[in-house]
């Protein structure tokens, strides 16, 4: 197996008062359910509560800023930078705080292809911390021989940091240290925090390896045609890519290589708010199995049965299984190089098409912008649409400058002449509060039409966003093609793409110093009224 030759050693065991190293998941739950972690689901998942962290908190998130890595981070207000001082102050502290506590260990991988795989130790406060990253990672059956991590991560849960004494943010800290090639994690119950920094380790390794790392969903038909699935949360990756006529590779983090696609994990995080077992039927049954890990999911205190439509503890209710939940999975979790790239969006301002061809360009662009928007109600605040962008779909755990990613993207698509699509899975006929969410069923035509090749090659342009519309796709009514006949008031349709429009336009002005002639040719730009 090719290793990089950076990497370094890292450190021993920890201390504990008892260290409890790779135990089952029946044996995970015991533990925890000892220590009060959280109870029994009606079907034998483990339901957990993580107030007042129910997301990620990205502030508190920083790089160790040291020779190794600091030409290649993207640094800014995502990136934020730490001193090497401060880290280690703040490790001796977490240690000390661990030495005196059961400690849970897991030799795990992230990384389905050997080649590109990083084997990781993670030491956790919490069991169901431990079993979370056993059904999330790729965890072998029995622990391996000689097993030596090249990262490691810590998770001091209960810890606090004091940000007058330690210099951090706030009490809660996610610390990259890529010299030390350690990930220190204190103050959040939130589990999701363990996966995403390990995304972002692979998203500051692959692409120094020519590899690139994708926030998607991918799929391979029964000719070996790989879809993938790119999007930010509530655009539809996870439930588009669940079809059972199309094994699933992974649902949401993946590596590009010069051999073809491979998941990082070994299980799915799936969001499970208002979750419907005839929409998405493959997920409501591993959400409702054993040792699956539903997290601030609602639940009847006597009968313990799921209460998935209720948001009373957070809109971001989460369900962590493994992929051998899912029936319908790749053995291997590998893939060859995608014929398809769907990338996805909630438009809540009801103006982008259901479905458009991107060139290469436009997909760079697309790429670069990873558009969706909040709809109003979701935060406090917000009244009406407000778009949100995030660049490569994945903007906090994108490391490098983003445009090292579309450029990677983009060779890529040249290279294996894929063609790119820009699906739109929110509003039509009006925005959030007027028009309605698009057809799923509608949505699922349009997109295995594309994937199956069976989009008539007919296209009009659409003149605020330059996207090329089809004219007609099997099983879906012509009429809904073009977003502008929805509209009963045309004229507010066109108010609603020209402040659109202004968005893309003053969201690109960040990369327009980096970004290649062909994509800046291609970039949206404001109409007059």
């Amino acid at each position: 197996m090719t290793r990089d030759s950076t990497i370094l050693t890292v450190p021993q065991k920890l201390k504990a008062a008892t260290l409890w190293e790779n135990l089952t998941p029946p044996e995970l739950i015991e533990h925890a359910i000892r220590r009060g972690e959280g109870v029994l689901g009606q079907n034998g998942q483990f339901i957990v509560d993580t107030r007042p962290h129910t997301g990620r908190s990205p502030k508190d998130k920083a790089f160790v800023k040291e020779p190794g890595s600091e030409s290649h981070i993207d640094w800014g207000d995502t990136n934020a930078p730490i001193d090497a001082a401060i880290f280690d102050a703040l490790w001796e502290k977490v240690q000390a705080y661990l030495s005196e506590r059961e400690v849970y260990s897991l030799d795990t991988y992230v990384g389905a292809d050997e080649r590109y795989q990083v084997p990781i130790r993670v030491y956790t406060e919490f069991a169901w911390h431990n079993l979370f990253a056993h059904h999330l990672f790729i965890t072998p059956d029995k622990p391996q021989p000689g097993f030596v991590p090249e990262f490691t991560v810590v998770d001091a849960a209960l810890f606090e940091a004091d940000p007058a004494r330690d210099r951090t943010r706030s009490s809660t800290f996610i610390l990259v240290n890529f010299e030390k090639r350690m990930i220190l994690i204190g103050g959040t119950r939130y589990a999701g925090e363990i996966k995403k920094s390990i995304f972002t380790v692979m998203n500051y390794l692959l692409p120094l390896r020519k590899t690139l790392p994708m926030h998607c969903s991918a799929n391979v038909g029964k000719d070996g045609d790989v879809a993938i699935f790119f999007g930010l949360s509530g655009t539809g990756k996870t439930t588009l890519s669940s079809d059972p006529h199309r094994p699933l590779i992974g649902d949401d983090e993946h590596g590009w290589s010069d051999d073809g696609v491979f998941n990082f994990e070994g299980g799915c995080y799936a969001k499970v708010i208002r979750l419907s077992p005839s929409a998405e039927p493959e997920i409501w049954a591993a959400t409702n199995r054993f040792s699956t890990v539903l997290e601030n999911v609602v639940y009847d205190e006597t009968t313990r049965a799921l209460d998935v439509d209720s948001d009373a503890k957070t809109e971001n209710t989460r369900s962590a299984y493994p992929l051998s939940f899912i029936p319908n999975i790749v053995p291997g979790s590998k893939g060859g190089h995608p014929r398809t790239i769907i990338m996805l969006t909630a438009d809540a301002f009801g103006v982008l098409p259901p479905i458009s061809k991107l060139s290469r360009e436009q997909a760079m662009y697309h790429f670069l912008s990873g558009y969706t928007a909040k709809v109003a109600g979701t935060e406090r605040g917000v009244t009406e649409p407000q778009a949100t962008f995030s660049t490569c779909f994945g903007a906090p755990f994108m490391v490098h400058h983003p445009t090292v990613y579309a450029r990677l993207l983009g060779r890529k698509i040249d290279e294996h002449d894929v063609e790119c699509w820009l699906v739109n899975t929110g509003w039509s006929g009006g925005p959030y509060g007027v028009g309605k969410r698009m057809s799923i069923a509608h949505t699922r035509a349009m997109v295995n039409a594309a994937i199956e090749g069976r989009i008539p090659k007919e296209f009009e342009l659409e003149p605020f966003f330059g996207l090329h519309v089809p004219k007609r796709i099997p099983d879906v009514p012509s009429e809904v093609l073009n977003p502008r006949n929805v509209w009963p008031d045309k004229n507010a349709y066109d108010e609603q793409a020209r402040k659109l429009s202004q968005l893309f336009f003053d969201n690109f002005k960040r990369f327009e110093m980096h970004a290649t002639d062909g994509v800046k040719a291609v970039a949206i730009k404001p109409r007059s009224s």
